[in-house]
């Protein structure tokens, strides 16, 4: 149970990685300084994206898996609902091209708003 356990919550950790990654940027507006973790995470999203890598958290999602006896996604509420999220069904590399686009497109919007409002003041 452990096991299973553990491998939830980096399912939980991994989505919370994906939407810090895609609406990060929002937060700019209320904490500026988590620019410095907000940037190198977007970056590294795109990367995995546009360059068809797997993520590091996937394979040790697995490994923590195999010893609860897990072979698959099937079960509970967090199998159910948020791995499709994190792992779509026919992912293909064309649309994650697009996903690293709509990474990248998201965050500039937020990263030129958040410019212009800063020049603005000045």
């Amino acid at each position: 149970m452990g096991w299973r356990l553990a491998a939830d919550a980096l399912v939980v950790l991994h989505l919370g990685f994906i939407l810090f990654v895609l609406f990060g940027g929002l937060l700019l507006l209320r904490w500026p300084r988590l620019l410095w973790l907000h940037l190198p995470a977007v970056a590294w999203g795109a990367t995995v994206e546009f360059f068809h890598l797997l993520c590091p958290l996937t394979p040790w999602e697995n490994q923590l898996r195999q010893p609860a006896g897990d072979a698959g996604y099937e079960g509970g509420f967090i199998e159910h609902y948020l791995i499709p999220l994190i792992y779509p069904a026919g992912l293909t590399p064309q649309i994650q091209l697009w996903l690293g686009g709509i990474v990248l497109l998201i965050n500039a919007t937020v990263y030129a708003y958040l410019l212009i409002r800063r020049f603005k003041r000045t």
